[in-house]
């Protein structure tokens, strides 16, 4: 990803900056959710084995926390998306009109 010339049109601040800081906290976001949900699984799968360890139901609830606030973060970031894309289309739209993919 190139980063925009010296004076910042709209179509490069859609393309550059929110398409594509969209699409990185996104991933990343997701990624985070899939190791969590890795983790979560192998400790259920220790649980089962071992139901009188009470510090392994801990770390299990603490990383079933961790996920929840990690899906969580993935529905704020959707809201964050929309508003921005709504000040976006109010501010540029005589300018310029991004693809409807996002």
């Amino acid at each position: 990803m190139a980063a925009p010339s010296g004076g910042v049109n709209c179509e490069e601040f859609a393309e550059f900056q929110l398409m594509a800081a969209h699409v990185s906290r996104d991933r990343v976001i997701k990624n985070c959710i899939a190791q969590t949900s890795e983790v979560v699984k192998s400790l259920r799968e220790e649980r089962e084995k071992n139901l009188d360890d009470l510090t392994l139901l801990k770390q299990l609830r603490k990383e079933q926390t961790k996920l929840k606030w990690m899906q969580s973060e993935l529905n704020v970031e959707e809201v964050v998306n929309d508003r921005s894309w709504k000040v976006f289309n109010e501010r540029c739209r005589i300018h310029f009109k991004p693809p409807k993919n996002e």
